[in-house]
């Protein structure tokens, strides 16, 4: 469990906010083909229970690749992404997405990755991503 490169276990991703609109939760849904009411329809999402549409898992784990590969850069591979829902995110609302390194070895990194709203954590999980040519030749904004 070694360093690969210049990309070390214990090493943190800086934190990416991400504004969490109405349009951000009704166009992943579209894009992901989810038709769940709850995704798009404030009143019928409201006759259900919750106060208001609120992103679909889809959508999450999208922004998720989008963050690391924001960070690790346009040849990162991702190989798997294991995430879990947990507080949801409603319109009006910040995500914030932050990264632990949890093992790089080889061409091979994973990444703790969790994500917090005003209500508690969106989501948590593991990306396990490839660097080819090594972790050396990351690119970071």
């Amino acid at each position: 469990m070694g360093p690969v490169g210049s990309v070390r276990t214990g090493d943190t991703l800086p934190p990416l906010e991400i504004e969490i609109t109405r349009t951000l939760i009704v166009a992943g849904a579209i894009a992901s083909r989810d038709y769940q009411d709850v995704h798009h329809d404030a009143e019928l999402a409201r006759e259900k229970g919750s106060p208001d549409i609120f992103m679909n898992i889809l959508t999450t784990n999208g922004l998720v690749g989008r963050y690391i590969t924001d960070h690790f850069g346009p040849t990162a591979v991702l190989r798997k992404v294991a995430i879990r829902l947990g507080a949801p995110n409603y319109p009006g609302d910040t995500m914030v997405l932050t990264g632990t390194v949890e093992e790089a070895e080889g061409d091979t990194v994973t990444v703790r990755v969790v994500g917090t709203n005003g209500i508690g954590k969106h989501v948590t999980g593991t990306v396990t991503l490839v660097l080819p040519g090594g972790a050396d030749r990351v690119s970071r904004p």
